[in-house]
């Protein structure tokens, strides 16, 4: 596959990727290289990135602890302690191999260690592939609140290496799917059909749809790096799926949510909120809903849980001036943004997700 050029950095793939990043380490006199892993992928993705490095840099594994509730300012502090006592400084670079904590968290240490490093990202997982590879935003959650402290800083470059979804449990692979279902949703409606029937998918199929949803994120951002517009669409599911992560993620009595769990819900929601508020059809409604359970089993939501949700939207970060901003449909790949809603609506929305 050939690379994809952002208006920052490249995004390469497959055996191109070490290739480039070879090259690159090569070009810059790095003085030490960081690796920054969780203990899923120090025992899983580790050994085979570093087989492929050709460097005489000296390098360094720095490993973290895996699982969203350590995405954290405590963590950031560790990873600082420990880039400082092993001999980092401005011309040292990190490399961020795991899924959307590691390149999220691992890109705001290196945008705040000695007020910025250089820093690379090698998603692993499906969601971090499709997702975290274009944007350069990067981050860390407040408590259970979804990424309220980060920077918008972009990467050396990304390096998409498809073979790394062979490690991921099942679970894992499906949380990526939701966001490549979003992409679909607003941007592309041939996109979408294509999983519409999701038996006539297999294995084979599964590179030419990574690349085809990281361009479509990539086109949408490059128009709208600062999120003052279109950018704000890619947030499709996220208002309620955000605040639904971080209910399950405070409640001892609840399973977690993975991301793409959580956005999957937050879609359907969305979707039946745009029949209400923006003249989405009731038909495609009910053909989303039914592709997107195809994919991602029905959590249970009790009633109790509603309002405790919604009293979470608040801390969303599209909201202004005290409005909760929704991305809804008017059409498949006619996204509105900055869309009111009423919490009876939302209501409304939850019992038909239960329906």
């Amino acid at each position: 596959m050939d690379s994809i050029q952002t208006s920052d950095y490249f995004i390469h793939f497959n055996s191109t990727c070490y290739n480039k990043l070879n090259a690159h380490l090569a070009e810059h006199n790095y003085s030490i290289i960081f690796v920054l892993v969780d203990a899923n992928t120090h025992n899983y993705c580790l050994s085979n990135f570093l087989r492929q490095v050709e460097t005489t840099c000296q390098i360094e594994i720095i490993e973290i602890e895996p699982g969203e509730q350590h995405k954290t300012i405590d963590t950031c502090v560790g990873v600082w302690n420990a880039l400082s006592e092993l001999g980092a400084d401005r011309k040292s670079l990190l490399i961020n191999l795991g899924g959307g904590v590691i390149t999220d968290i691992g890109g705001f240490i290196a945008s705040t260690f000695k007020r910025g490093i250089n820093y690379i990202n090698v998603p692993t997982s499906l969601l971090a592939m499709v997702d975290a590879s274009v944007g350069g935003k990067t981050g860390v959650d407040l408590g259970h609140l979804k990424n309220q402290i980060g920077v918008i800083n972009t990467s050396e470059m990304v390096l998409i290496d498809t073979a790394y979804l062979q490690t991921l449990p099942q679970n894992q692979l499906r949380s990526g799917m939701a966001e490549m279902l979003k992409h679909g949703l607003i941007a592309d409606r041939a996109y979408w059909d294509v999983f519409e029937n999701p038996s006539k998918l297999n294995v084979n199929d599964l590179d030419s749809l990574i690349y085809d949803s990281v361009l479509i994120k990539k086109n949408i951002v490059e128009k709208d790096p600062n999120e003052n517009g279109l950018r704000k669409t890619l947030n499709y599911g996220h208002t309620l799926g955000h605040a639904i992560e971080s209910y399950f993620l405070s409640h001892s009595n609840k399973d977690s949510l993975l991301h793409g769990e959580a956005i999957a819900i937050g879609m359907i929601l969305a979707t039946y909120i745009s029949i209400k508020v923006s003249g989405f059809s009731m038909e495609q409604c009910e053909n989303i809903k039914q592709t997107i359970l195809n994919y991602f089993p029905k959590e249970t939501i009790q009633d109790s849980d509603y309002l405790p949700i919604i009293e979470l939207l608040k801390f969303d970060k599209k909201n202004e001036h005290g409005n909760i901003n929704f991305v809804l449909l008017e059409d498949i790949g006619k996204p509105k943004v900055d869309c009111k809603v009423s919490n009876d609506i939302i209501i409304e929305a939850f019992n038909y997700y239960k329906a």
